[in-house]
This record gives structure tokens, C-alpha cells and sequence, in this order.
């Protein structure tokens, strides 16, 4: 269990740096909060599964971004 919130937490930390780049746009901070959100989710239901995470984290993303058009 503390691997995995550990995990979710890097992630969360990693997205976080990320997101506060200066000059993203509106769309791109919405991308990276949902990519953090769902990195977080995915570690959690797949009890900390790389591919879980990584898969929500690319889900979340793409929500994030205003989805597929």
C-alpha cells in the first residue's frame, strides 16, 4: 500500500511540475491535470500496476484535453 502512494504521489508531483510551466494554454493544463488525476486513479484500482497507471494517465489526458475529436 505505501508503494503504491508513493507512486501516485511522483506522479502527482511530476504532473504538478509540469503543469506550471509558463505559457500553457488553457487546453494543455486541463490535459495535464487530467493526466495526473487519472495516473493517481489508475495506480489505485490496478494496486499500483505500471500499465494501470500509465493507462490512466493517458486516458485522463485525453479527457483532460477535451477528448478525441
Amino acid at each position: 500500500m505505501q508503494s503504491t502512494l508513493t507512486r501516485s504521489a511522483l506522479v502527482l508531483l511530476a504532473i504538478a511540475s509540469l503543469s506550471g510551466c509558463a505559457g500553457m494554454t488553457q487546453r494543455q493544463q486541463n490535459a495535464a491535470i487530467g493526466a495526473a488525476v487519472g495516473g493517481i486513479a489508475g495506480s489505485v484500482l490496478t494496486n499500483g500496476s505500471t500499465a494501470g497507471t500509465v493507462g490512466g494517465a493517458a486516458i485522463g489526458g485525453i479527457i483532460g484535453n477535451g477528448g478525441v475529436k
